[in-house]
């Protein structure tokens, strides 16, 4: 398997845009209708999910350990999809069709014999991983709402119990989904793991998001809805050791920063931390009760709201990260950043462009997908 030889083969496809995930999409629906059932209702988003998946792994074709572990997460989440072993040859035929569509006489058997063994590697990957997930989780898990509360117009906090125990860790995120929805969205419990299992899930409803708008305006208590298996590790505490926080939040991004916070208080190591929410207006602090017990309870914690319109400030919007840029220097400190993609993005560059090291830096990454089967890479943010 030429690795130089894909890349620059994935190079020549990729450049036809959007025609490619239409093709494939296509041929494979055509070929074996029964894989339609597994995928969205609304496609739209879908395109880039297989894009972006194959790109990563073309990228990490010759970096085995990195493509290993990606695959079978990706491997593992899959089952949620209803996704079985005898699926898989079915979208690698319909992958080398595309492929040969989009290369024109730049294919050539050499090219088919590398792309089929680099599919062929992807998919035992990712089955085996399934398999071994078989022994530790079940696919999803049945959960049942207890409460249901409208914090703003576009905002609920749910609270749901799952038939069995579903472990994470603070900061980890965990798929949802309504029955009547086939489509999952990724949420970050705003607690720590408690004894009853419960959860809570701070939903803004996203225009056009199949499942934020029906978790928001079309759900109530006693209903079920079904959660996968936690994923991501990067706004989870072991990364910063024992080191004092810098916690910023925006908007329904407070959600996973309410569970670190928790954790914290829980593990009472005596860290310093200082948390700076923010949201569009003072009307849209969604959970400021919760906020102000934890600075009352806490001596350890200090909290700054930061309202980005003001009417003490005309015409100027205040983001977050100007806020604690201008209020000191925490360069001593780990960073975690919760919010929007432009949030997070503006976050990071203003934090980094002040001196502030990678390292210290912990958010999601931007515009990235764990939703929709065969191939997302990280957390959605618009379903």
């Amino acid at each position: 398997m030429d690795a130089a030889r894909l890349k620059q083969s994935w190079s020549l496809v990729a450049a036809h845009g959007d025609q490619v995930p239409l093709y494939f999409y296509s041929t494979l629906f055509l070929a074996h209708p029964e894989t339609r059932q597994m995928f969205p209702t609304n496609m739209a988003g879908q395109r880039d999910r297989l894009v972006n998946a194959l790109g990563h792994i073309v990228s990490h074709v010759d970096q085995v350990d990195r493509l290993v572990g990606f695959l079978q997460d990706l491997g593992a989440d899959h089952r949620k999809f209803a996704v079985r072993a005898e699926h898989y040859p079915a979208v690698g035929e319909a992958l080398l069709a595309t492929l040969r569509h989009f290369s024109g006489e730049a294919w050539t058997d050499e090219l088919a014999a590398d792309w089929a063994a680099a599919y062929g590697l992807v998919a035992q990957v990712m089955m085996d991983s399934a398999q071994a997930a078989e022994a530790k989780s079940p696919p999803w898990w049945v959960a049942e709402i207890l409460a249901h509360e409208r914090r703003t117009f576009d905002v609920a906090v749910l609270t749901v119990r799952p038939q069995y125990l579903l472990p994470f860790n603070p900061g980890q995120s965990i798929g949802v989904s309504h029955p009547a929805v086939r489509s999952w969205r990724y949420y970050s419990p705003a607690n720590a793991p408690r004894p009853d299992g419960t959860l809570e899930l701070h939903v803004r409803a996203a225009p056009g998001g199949a499942v934020s708008s029906r978790l928001v305006y079309g759900c109530a208590v006693g209903d079920q809805l079904h959660l996968a298996a936690p994923v991501g590790d990067r706004l989870t505490l072991w990364q910063a050791g024992s080191s004092d926080l810098l916690l910023l939040a925006g908007g329904t991004g407070w959600a996973p920063v309410k569970a670190l916070l928790e954790q914290v208080a829980a593990e009472g190591a005596g860290r310093r931390v200082d948390l700076y929410v923010g949201a569009r207006s003072r009307l849209e602090f969604y959970d400021s009760e919760a906020i102000d017990k934890f600075a009352a309870s806490y001596p350890w914690l200090r909290v700054t709201y930061v309202a980005g319109s003001d009417p003490r400030r005309p015409g100027e919007f205040m983001q977050v990260a100007d806020q604690v840029l201008a209020d000191g220097d925490w360069r001593s400190r780990h960073v975690f950043v919760c919010g929007s993609d432009e949030m997070v993005s503006h976050s990071v560059a203003a934090l980094t462009g002040a001196g502030y090291q990678p390292g210290q830096l912990h958010h999601e990454g931007f515009g990235k997908h764990w939703y929709g089967p065969a191939w997302r890479t990280a957390t959605e943010v618009t379903q």
